[in-house]
């Protein structure tokens, strides 16, 4: 049977060039950035070295990257540290944002912060001028995914935080979809805040960063021997940490070749599943993510999908992986209007570097006869 990964916005393989680069920090130079001797000042290096290659792609300074295990724990920080070092005051996010994001200022509510959710178009937009709205005098923080796990539309970003520098207002942006896919400034974009994860890019998995523009106060949540500038202690994960700045060296020297690849795989896919009958896209048309498709299918239910094109080998989503084991209706697509049921029956498939179109012809093969079987056996949504 025919094996094929078409759910890379869940979890990416890690590159072979990253491994090759991350194996002797798992091996030979294992040692700790905080010891002093040779063993750990060869691990500092390392870890300095990853660290200013990947501020720098984003136009940072290397002193405002922490690094973290992933991007729920930067979320987490991010929200929960400014929130906390201001003590008190009003956080906005959008309606899409991750669920490690609504959970954070679910938290922050009972803390006795205010919280403020913007609304989305049909397409999954957010208007700048409804944040704009919404900031007031106690506003401390907005927090906006850059590009959206499951449906893939890509904010405008630089104007959110032109309105955000304006009103002096912190402006933190999730970045684990787009960063190393589309390019980000955090100066020219007015970021203060910035997320982002090695696993979504052909890094390790138990990686992630997180930007804190110079000068910006957070309160740490892990507390220890004082690493990553007091901000994060625990012993640092030099082997994927390297392996992090690896994979968006690799990003910045062939990142032009694969999006183009994958801007055709994927208009090649829409094309073909949108010739199925009661099928929609879910998402911007084109303001989304090269590697990013999301449909979804009159009486049918995602759940099935997904175990139907298991069983051909073809490995897709219904929603975030986060919350795919769930059988609640994506916050996400509800936020675009669309009905519960409506919900129910998307399918998010999400193409990566080792895609072939030969897959992508395999899985329009699969997909029509799959959702034919399921319609055929399922009162799913139908009128009685």
């Amino acid at each position: 049977m025919k094996r094929v990964y078409l759910d890379y916005a869940a979890a990416t393989p890690v590159d072979p060039r990253v491994a090759k680069a991350m194996a002797p920090f798992l091996s030979e130079n294992f040692g700790n950035t905080m010891s002093l001797h040779s063993f750990g000042q060869n691990a500092k290096i390392a870890l300095e070295e990853s660290r200013a290659k990947l501020a720098d792609i984003i136009n940072a300074k290397p002193n405002e990257i922490i690094f973290t295990s992933s991007a729920t724990e930067s979320n987490n920080l991010a929200l929960k540290g400014l929130a906390l070092a201001n003590k008190t005051g009003h956080i906005i996010i959008s309606s899409i944002e991750h669920h490690c994001v609504v959970e954070s200022v679910k938290w922050l509510e009972k803390q006795g912060f205010e919280i403020t959710k913007i609304p989305v178009d049909k397409y999954g937009m957010i208007n700048p001028k409804d944040i704009e709205k919404e900031i007031k005098p106690e506003t401390i923080l907005v927090s906006i995914i850059h590009a959206s796990n499951e449906i893939g539309t890509i904010q405008n970003i630089a104007e959110i935080g032109k309105i955000c520098r304006e009103k002096k207002v912190y402006f933190h942006i999730d970045a684990s979809q787009s960063f190393g896919k589309i390019p980000i400034d955090v100066k020219k974009m007015n970021i203060d805040l910035l997320t982002a994860s090695s696993h979504k890019i052909y890094g390790p998995k138990g990686a992630g960063l997180l930007y804190i523009r110079e000068g910006i106060k957070i309160v740490p949540l892990l507390h220890g021997g004082g690493q990553e500038n007091g901000l994060r202690s625990s012993t640092v994960n030099v082997g994927a940490i390297v392996g992090f700045a690896k994979a968006v060296e690799i990003y910045k020297k062939e990142a032009k070749k694969e999006n183009k690849k994958l801007t055709k795989l994927r208009e090649k896919l829409i094309k073909g599943l949108l010739k199925i009958k009661g099928s929609h896209l879910n998402g911007h048309p084109t303001k989304r993510l090269a590697n990013n498709v999301n449909v979804r299918f009159d009486f049918v239910e995602g759940e099935s999908m997904v175990i139907q094109l298991d069983l051909h080998g073809i490995a897709c989503s219904t929603g975030s992986a986060c919350s795919s084991a769930t059988l609640e209706p994506s916050h996400v697509l509800l936020a675009t209007g669309l009905k519960p049921e409506q919900a129910h029956g998307s399918l998010r498939i999400s193409l990566g570097r080792f895609t072939t179109e030969k897959e992508i012809n395999y899985f329009l093969k699969v997909l029509p006869e799959a959702i034919k079987k399921i319609r055929a056996i399922s009162l799913y949504g139908k009128k009685n």
